[in-house]
């Protein structure tokens, strides 16, 4: 039957028709993940008797015909998505035994409509990372080559997405950490409009650019899923209550696709971008061409500001946020301080990892007085100017087409000694989360055996139209059919 390779709308219709129960799919996928995950350390929690107690519950919904297309469902969380008496670890030592007393929103909503959370999946520490080798519980590795890296910071979400290990799961971007893992997994990765879905229970990084998002094989599970964890939330302050969300429904056609003018921004197609990504990207423009699309050349000239721009806000909203974790409220503590400063001091260097430390004193040192201004209000400044060039953008276009990743996955240990190369694996997606856009990365091809992401990015609140060109073109290619060989199987 291949479970395992069928998509959301697949699954849902054999549970309705009682061809396999939730309880019979979640012990399958359950089964999946004991028999391969050895091999990619994609999850650090598996809730077999919790999943297999929601499964059961959800059969009966569907026996009573109170069921949604999701009921069911198995998912995969990453590890920074607050679950209620279930270890939240956020991949770090500090919060390796923290269970918290409550859902995050995404989690409860998807919950409340009988999706069966099956695991917590592996992550850089506390999201810093565009790898998955900062986490305390180990190096994520890619399903496509085990020598490789996943992406990160959702790197273990991706690797069990690729590897059929949960046919969904959660991620989220902060700079590129849904849409980078997609792209070196071979997956469909969403990252919303800032605000339009909630950051309650998702434990922070950087809040103005942190944003939980779906992670799927297709366009039309990430609109499935999208569709049901967004909305306002009074318990997120920053949750958008003044744009009334639609449901998504992917009815694009030709007729439509012949209206949408695709700009493709030639900054990004520069000495940074690996040449064989590129000729892949240009020949899955041309079957957007050929699809009816209008194409257009297009500027964004400040786009090599973004890096430092993006590090020194994120840092800098790291060393706040991280603050709390003091060894007195929660978390880890050290053992045996002689007094309150040594509690804080050991509690922390003995929490965090070298990474997370790093980013936080880069954070503390942007804020500190006298540098203030220099760097935090000018990297805020250049946030704006990059926003405006996004703007003045879609007055020309209606959606921009870019690489996801200047390369394919690179090897474990690759750039761990060397920050900037590392840094610079975001520097085509960090962009959109300074601006708070929405962008979907969907494979579009192969380099060195491989998968290539493209980015498709949209103005505030056009997930709709995001999502449908990617199905749309999803529907006329098979690239997000594909399954890494050493996992295509029963």
């Amino acid at each position: 039957m291949e479970i395992y390779k069928k998509s959301i709308t697949e699954l849902s219709d054999l549970l309705n028709k009682k061809t396999i129960s939730s309880v019979e799919m979640t012990n399958y996928f359950l089964e999946r993940i004991k028999t391969h995950d050895s091999k990619l350390n994609s999850f650090i929690t598996i809730n077999d008797r919790f999943a297999l107690k929601k499964a059961a519950e959800a059969d009966k919904k569907i026996s009573n015909n109170e069921h949604h297309l999701l009921t069911g469902i198995p998912i995969a969380h990453k590890d920074l998505f607050s679950t209620k008496n279930i270890l939240t670890t956020c991949g770090s030592k500090m919060l390796k035994n923290y269970k918290p007393p409550f859902d995050a929103t995404v989690v409860k909503k998807l919950d409340d409509i009988g999706m069966v959370n099956i695991g917590k999946t592996n992550m850089d520490e506390f999201a810093m990372g565009s790898s998955n080798e900062s986490s305390y519980f180990g190096v994520v590795k890619n399903p496509w080559n085990l020598d490789k890296v996943p992406g990160g910071s959702s790197g273990g979400s991706a690797a069990a997405v690729a590897a059929c290990l949960s046919p969904v799961a959660t991620g989220s971007d902060t700079g590129g950490s849904i849409r980078q893992p997609a792209s070196f997994c071979g997956l469909t990765g969403l990252k919303p409009t800032y605000s339009s879905v909630s950051r309650y229970g998702m434990i922070a990084y950087a809040s103005s650019l942190d944003q939980g998002g779906p992670i799927g094989k297709s366009a039309e599970d990430c609109a499935i899923l999208y569709n049901e964890i967004n909305g306002y939330d009074p318990n997120d302050s920053t949750s958008n209550h003044e744009q009334k969300i639609e449901k998504i429904k992917l009815n694009f056609t030709k007729e439509n696709a012949s209206k949408i003018r695709i700009g493709i921004p030639l900054e990004y197609f520069s000495k940074n971008l690996d040449q064989s990504i590129s000729d892949e990207i240009f020949k899955s423009i041309d079957v957007f061409k050929k699809l009816g699309f209008k194409i257009k050349e297009i500027s964004l000239p400040n786009h090599n500001f973004t890096i430092p721009a993006y590090y020194i806000i994120a840092s800098a909203e790291a060393s706040s946020n991280l603050s709390r974790y003091d060894g007195v409220k929660f978390g880890y503590r050290c053992k045996d301080p002689k007094n309150l400063e040594e509690l804080y001091f050991k509690t922390r260097k003995e929490g965090f990892g070298k990474e997370v430390k790093k980013r936080v004193m880069i954070g503390a040192y942007a804020l500190s007085s006298g540098y203030y201004d220099e760097y935090y209000i000018r990297a805020l400044k250049i946030r704006r100017i990059i926003r405006d060039s996004f703007l003045a953008a879609f007055k020309d276009v209606d959606f921009i087409f870019a690489p996801t990743s200047p390369t394919t996955a690179f090897n474990i240990g690759e750039k761990t000694s060397n920050a900037v190369d590392m840094y610079l694996s975001d520097i085509y997606t960090t962009p959109v989360n300074l601006a708070g856009l929405p962008a979907l990365s969907i494979p579009v091809g192969y380099s060195n055996n491989l998968p290539v992401g493209l980015q498709i990015i949209g103005n505030y609140f056009s997930e709709s139209g995001i999502l449908n060109i990617a199905h749309f073109y999803q529907k006329n290619t098979e690239w997000h059919l594909k399954v890494p060989k050493e996992f295509d199987n029963e």
